[in-house]
């Protein structure tokens, strides 16, 4: 017969898949009854309908299903209430109720941008993500191109954020948390908002989503050199910034205004990336650009048309086929990103409202 301990501790290895904390560390199991070498559990969820339900079932049938004891496990679902809720958020938020940037000031900011469309740039944000959660980091990303939010599709994620309490639970797939304006839209319907909302849609990105103890947030950002741009450097002071051009001349000089103004704003360069370097685009103008800027080419990308098809499926090519030449161009990337760290951001400045 199994025992009350045996069982709390096979559930300390069920892990919430989008909070990615134990559920006995979260206060979630309600009960537990054994019956001989039958065993029921009762989780409550933080909302009902949770749409990871079946998360919870697997890895309670793989962690209490499969001790040596145990015969057979029912799992039962029940919801917490709205003081658990507000509990939950307190707990989750070290104990303190704040109204400022809920990242760990450990936490380096990725800021991808471009100084045009059409250069990849979102495409390279999900496999850099991709790829440095590969890499054994805790990764993060914001969709902050608010007028082109393609993130949610390149990473095949359809379901809406949870919301417990006053606290927004971003989405989780390939192992990484996600939030984009493109979960609070129906269907493909335009954003049409001006600055002053810009910032805010940014602000409470960063204040009311539990984004959990990140290593690494990475941000696409929307082309050019507009009001997003801006807030980010206002919001994120320390975020650093990785340029992304085509090898064509007319991409180079426009990326270049999307440095200047990053550098303009406090953040730092760690340097441009040439994507789509091929005999239809040429090359060599990454390696221009990083001549111009005084930063360092962290590398080039081939044009390939398994990026593009793995984006419209909803797995990044790091994730779907590791060993082909773009990806492990890309997974290259992520470690001379990584190995540049030069530390995370600051508080320092004060929110702009």
């Amino acid at each position: 017969m199994p025992t009350r301990d045996e069982i709390l501790e096979a559930l300390g290895r069920v892990i919430d898949p989008e909070l990615r904390r134990p559920v006995t560390e979260l206060n979630m199991v309600r009960a537990i009854e054994i019956d001989g070498a039958d065993v029921a559990v009762t989780i409550a969820l933080t909302v009902v309908g949770c749409p990871l339900r079946s998360s919870f079932e697997d890895q309670v049938g793989e962690h209490v299903g499969t001790l040596p004891d145990v015969a057979s496990v029912t799992l039962h679902f029940d919801v917490m209430s709205p003081d658990e809720r507000a509990a939950l958020t307190t707990q989750l938020r070290g104990g303190v109720e704040t109204k400022g940037i809920q990242l760990s000031p450990k936490t380096r900011v990725l800021a991808v941008a471009s100084g045009k469309g059409g250069v990849g740039k979102s495409t390279l944000t999900v496999n850099l993500a991709a790829a440095l959660a590969a890499q054994g980091r805790e990764v993060g990303v914001l969709d902050a191109d608010i007028y082109g939010h393609s993130i949610p599709h390149m990473l095949g994620i359809d379901q809406k954020p949870v919301v417990v309490d006053k606290m927004i639970v971003p989405p989780v797939a390939h192992n990484m948390r996600l939030m984009s304006i493109g979960f609070f839209l129906d269907d493909n319907q335009p954003v049409m908002w001006r600055g002053p909302m810009l910032h805010r849609a940014l602000e409470q990105f960063l204040q009311d989503v539990h984004w959990g103890e990140l290593d690494v947030l990475v941000v696409d950002m929307p082309p050019g050199t507009g009001d997003v741009s801006i807030s980010l450097g206002q919001l994120l002071p320390r975020a650093e910034a990785v340029v992304v051009t085509t090898p064509q001349p007319l991409a180079q000089e426009v990326a270049s205004r999307a440095a200047t103004m990053a550098q303009k704003t406090g953040m730092r360069v760690v340097g441009v990336i040439e994507n789509m370097t091929s005999d239809v685009f040429g090359s060599g103008g990454g390696e221009t650009l990083a001549g111009e800027l005084g930063v360092p080419l962290l590398g080039t990308v081939p044009l390939d048309a398994r990026l593009r098809e793995s984006g419209d499926a909803g797995v990044p090519l790091v994730t779907r086929e590791p060993d082909s030449e773009p990806a492990q161009a890309i997974i290259e990337l992520a470690r001379v990103i990584d190995a540049s760290r030069a530390g995370g951001f600051t508080r320092t400045l004060p929110l702009v409202s």
